[in-house]
């Protein structure tokens, strides 16, 4: 996969992968099995081709994670299967990998971009409430 070349975010490591606490960098919002990588297309699909940083975790069979500015993960109600991580609840430790190199078992479902150095929160929120749909429905 050929990446536009900008500078690198300072919350990933120059190479291999660390651990980054959400709420600090960045939020988190987590989505696992096969509806995750629907998600993802859909939201790729959704933001004309550049969703924004999303981290796969190959360990752990289709958990992505989608990474979202600092402090807008709690603004929502997310639909169960969604798991928010960042913020005044949810505070969690997320393994970022390098953009290049040996990064297992991380790797980006898609990285970040000088247009999409975050995910959209609105436009995940209507992805995964499409996704996801909860009982009561999504606010």
């Amino acid at each position: 996969m050929t990446r536009q070349l900008f500078s690198r975010p300072e919350w990933v490591p120059e190479k291999g992968h660390c651990l980054r606490r959400t709420g600090v960098h960045f939020d988190a919002v987590c989505v696992s099995g096969p509806v995750a990588e629907e998600a993802a297309d859909a939201l790729a699909g959704a933001s004309g081709g550049e969703p924004g940083p999303v981290v796969r975790e190959t360990r752990e069979a289709g958990r992505l994670y989608f990474l979202l500015p600092p402090g807008t993960a709690c603004a929502r109600h997310w639909p169960p299967g969604a798991v928010r991580l960042g913020g005044r609840t949810g505070v969690g430790y997320i393994g970022v990998p390098a953009l290049d190199g040996r990064t297992w078992p991380l790797s980006w479902r898609s990285a970040p971009t000088p247009r999409a150095p975050f995910v959209d929160p609105a436009l995940l929120h209507t992805v995964l409430c499409e996704a996801l749909p909860g009982p009561e429905g999504c606010r």
